[in-house]
């Protein structure tokens, strides 16, 4: 059984592709070459944590693709899954209203195809040491600017795997973008990652797009 980690899928998001110059004509082509890429790299025994950001769009539409992608998937919301917890809509109207919702959102994710849903940035042991994984970087952002700081883990001065920033960086410092827009569209194994950590902190650039 292999590990892999991936995030900011974007299914159904037409302006991701314009935002993060995917090689794709369409949302129908990207969400069928992202699972594509998917199943060619992860077996059924496998597990994927996927560190926020799934799905857009035509939301039922979008999700449907789930169930399509092998593994046993395990969902680090983030800011654009409707089931993150700062997601405005889960904060309206009493106390017993917010956590219904909140309930059917998780339910929503749950039926599409995620075996566990984490809130909280968790830990994750990798070449030896205890990374956070977290939808968010410690700093940093794609839009130049730091947003959601009230949602980001803390720097304890260890290593952070996490999405959010797109094609913005592979590896900032100690901070490691799992993001399917730094690794060619794939999922990427825990073990690519441990050599990362093994080197110790550095930046690198994004792959390109797998063919």
């Amino acid at each position: 059984m292999t590990i892999y980690l991936t995030s900011d899928l974007h299914l159904g998001h037409q302006n991701i592709i314009r935002f993060c110059d995917r090689p794709f004509d369409g949302v129908g082509h990207m969400n069928a070459r992202l699972a594509e890429l998917w199943n060619e790299t992860v077996a059924e025994q496998d597990t994927v944590w996927v560190l926020g950001d799934v799905a857009l769009g035509a939301l039922d539409d979008s999700l449907a693709w789930i169930n399509r992608l092998a593994g046993h998937k395990i969902l680090v919301p983030g800011n654009h899954d409707r089931c993150w917890q700062g997601d405005r809509a889960l904060h309206k109207g009493s106390p017993q209203t917010r956590a219904a919702r909140r309930e059917r959102a998780r339910a929503r994710y749950t039926a599409a195809g995620f075996a566990e849903i984490h809130d909280d940035p968790a830990r994750f042991p990798v070449a030896g040491v205890a990374a956070t994984v977290s939808h968010f970087p410690f700093w940093g952002d794609s839009h130049g600017e730091d947003r959601y700081v009230e949602y980001r883990p803390e720097d304890d001065g260890g290593w952070v795997l996490h999405g959010h920033v797109h094609d913005t960086w592979r590896q900032r410092g100690r901070q490691v973008n799992v993001g399917v827009d730094a690794w060619g569209g794939r999922p990427v194994a825990a073990e690519r990652i441990a050599a990362l950590v093994e080197n110790g902190p550095g930046d690198l650039e994004p792959l390109p797009w797998a063919d």
